[in-house]
């Protein structure tokens, strides 16, 4: 069996980590077998090597080799590309054609981004994992193949299969042995180490000294987060060795060709996150005003019956569900009892005809009217004060009971000039 190094040699692969060996590792046991593989990791950490290793390491090595970007071809033409289509099969097939599947017979398939296929497609392909049959588009004879697949993709699977983009039963035929390579920002000791490589391949290529950086440049490039992996690096040394006349590549020279450096923070943010983070949190403000104006519209409609009806026990009895929801079971109950007998002992007014009875609730009407004109912005400031108010000025305490973020608070503060 070949050793990791020498096949990391042969290859080209460049680095020493820990979680790299182990892949590369990986692929050399498999390779004699006819097992599916899975590759995965990030865009640009070098995933079309595995595939290469797998098959010139096995007994297939002398047949075809077809790598298949399955996200460049479009969704109607690619069933026709992997399985081929009979002539008069659809518009504009004139000839019969065969697909990667007949033409790589006895050698191996690499499918990149095999998580951008279409479900119909996912079907085709299941069956030629299972039973090496194929039919053609426009076909119903049933063809053989013996291929090899290794995928590869930079897709969360398990969150592709949750949203039904992706057939579960397929995931597990593709990865009865899944190798993952590690993102670039994971292998520190390896970062200048590429980076040295590619600008000795650029000063080949462009015929003048390769550049160097200084100790503060190197930092700097350890740092950085390279979301785009070994593709971005490699994109990076190719442009400072072509645009940068001085080959001491300084700290300022090269922050000048890393985009996004806020992307050097530890923590990814995830924009869709914060914008349904922050949603989340004006639907939850929302709910606890229209809980307020409900609890308040409730208090209306029991102090209009106190109006109506001087018989405190018979507003009790009709109200019970009314004043259980609003003041409770203990003592607030017994609290709102003795408030209920002083209240009607101010609401004991005279018997008045039904003219003028009807004169008042059409005044207190308008009342309610007026008062539920507030908009909301005015009762969302109110809130805030009273809540701001009943802690003291803490903030967190404040943001825990409105149920927003404490970030958001701050904002409303700075909003209203609080």
């Amino acid at each position: 069996m070949e050793s990791v190094q020498a096949t990391k040699q042969r290859f080209g692969i460049i680095g020493n980590d820990a979680a790299l060996n182990r892949s590369v590792e990986k692929a050399i046991q498999v390779a004699p077998t006819d097992i599916s593989v899975l590759v995965t990791g990030e865009s640009g950490v070098g995933k079309e090597s595995i595939p290469k290793i797998i098959h010139s390491l096995s007994h297939r090595k002398h047949g075809k080799y077809i790598a298949v970007n399955c996200g460049a071809i479009p969704e109607g033409t690619i069933d026709s590309e992997l399985f081929g289509h009979e002539k008069g099969a659809f518009t504009g097939a004139t000839q019969t054609r065969s697909g990667y599947f007949e033409v790589a017979d006895g050698g191996t398939i690499f499918l990149d981004e095999v998580g951008e296929l279409p479900l119909t497609t996912q079907v085709r392909l299941l069956r030629v994992l299972e039973n090496g049959e194929f039919i053609k588009v426009g076909s119903s004879k049933v063809q053989k193949t013996n291929v090899r697949i290794v995928a590869a993709t930079n897709v969360e699977m398990f969150e592709a299969i949750k949203k039904e983009k992706f057939r579960e039963d397929l995931y597990y035929r593709l990865s009865t042995v899944e190798i993952n390579l590690p993102p670039l920002r994971e292998r520190k000791d390896d970062i200048h180490l590429l980076f040295r490589k590619f600008a000795s391949d650029f000063a080949l290529k462009y015929k003048m000294p390769a550049i160097k950086l200084d100790d503060a440049a190197t930092q700097m490039l350890l740092k950085y987060r390279w979301s785009g992996n070994i593709r971005q690096l490699r994109n990076v040394a190719e442009q400072i060795s072509v645009l940068e006349q001085k080959r001491e590549i300084t700290s300022e020279t090269l922050h000048g060709y890393l985009p996004n450096q806020g992307s050097n923070l530890p923590a990814v943010i995830n924009e869709k996150k914060k914008e349904s983070d922050f949603s989340n949190e004006r639907e939850i403000l929302y709910k606890v005003l229209f809980d307020m104006k409900s609890d308040l519209n409730d208090l209306k409609k029991l102090t209009l019956e106190l109006m109506r009806n001087g018989n405190n026990d018979e507003v009790k009895n009709d109200n019970e569900s009314l004043i259980q929801k609003i003041y409770g079971d203990s003592e607030e109950q017994e609290q709102y009892e003795e408030e209920l007998e002083e209240q009607m002992e101010v609401l004991q007014i005279p018997e008045k005809n039904n003219a003028s009875l009807q004169q008042d609730k059409y005044a207190f009407a308008e009342e309610i009217e007026e008062e539920e004109t507030l908009s909301l912005q005015d009762k969302e400031l109110e809130l805030i004060k009273k809540s701001l108010e009943r802690h003291s000025g803490k903030r967190k305490a404040a943001a825990d009971e409105l149920g927003i973020s404490e970030r958001t608070l701050y904002r409303k503060i700075k909003q209203y000039d609080l």
